[in-house]
């Protein structure tokens, strides 16, 4: 019996001794891990309410376009891309302001717009559509290389087709005919025999002495 007595006091001082040089690390380093877990469920609170308050905003955009309220569609959207610019919306929302502001003949806006969110969408699909349209208003306005500059770059082959279809629009109103055969034919090439644009880019092709192959 005192034998054991004497093995648990041991243990004792030397459990005194260890917490003597290593408590208040270890205690520090339990504060330091309540306060990462505390600031990681703040974190992913603040975020879903960032993301659900950028939806509710983002619906309010949609509605007030579908009802032609441009105040209120303008409103919405500039709001999405000040306040919530690191959400999905906000890229959606500067898609759709520039086709308000291409219906209103401001070509300048759509462009900046597009630019955005050519630049800011995490997701390659925006991106993709956001450079075709910015290519389609830099056409419009006869800023040819600059509309070329914007087609070329990366892009997924599910926008191949369009990307080179709008090439051959652009190298047309340049007057380069070869050119513009040579992308209509890189269009048809990407596109499967049941595209219903099909027709169209072979209209194109015929148009600038080209024939499908």
């Amino acid at each position: 019996m005192a034998t054991y007595d004497l093995d648990e006091q041991e243990r004792l001082d030397e459990l005194k001794a260890w917490w003597k040089r290593w408590g208040t690390l270890v205690m520090i380093g339990l504060a330091v891990l309540i306060a990462a877990a505390a600031g990681w469920r703040y974190w992913q609170n603040r975020t879903v309410t960032h993301s659900l308050e950028a939806a509710a905003v983002y619906d309010k955009l949609a509605r007030s376009t579908a009802a032609n309220d441009v105040k209120a569609a303008r409103e919405a959207g500039a709001m999405l891309i000040d306040k919530y610019e690191d959400t999905a919306y906000a890229p959606r929302a500067a898609l759709l302001l520039a086709r308000l502001n291409v219906g209103a003949k401001d070509a300048k806006s759509a462009q900046a717009q597009l630019e955005w969110a050519a630049s800011h969408s995490k997701e390659p699909a925006i991106r993709d559509l956001a450079r075709l349209r910015l290519a389609a208003v830099q056409l419009d306005q006869k800023q040819y290389d600059a509309a070329l500059k914007t087609l070329a770059a990366r892009h997924s082959e599910a926008f191949g087709p369009r990307f080179d279809d709008l090439k051959g629009d652009v190298l047309v109103a340049q007057g380069k005919p070869a050119d513009a055969r040579a992308a209509y034919q890189a269009a048809l090439g990407r596109m499967s025999a049941d595209n219903p644009y099909r027709n169209v880019v072979e209209l194109k092709l015929d148009g600038v002495g080209g024939e499908a192959k």
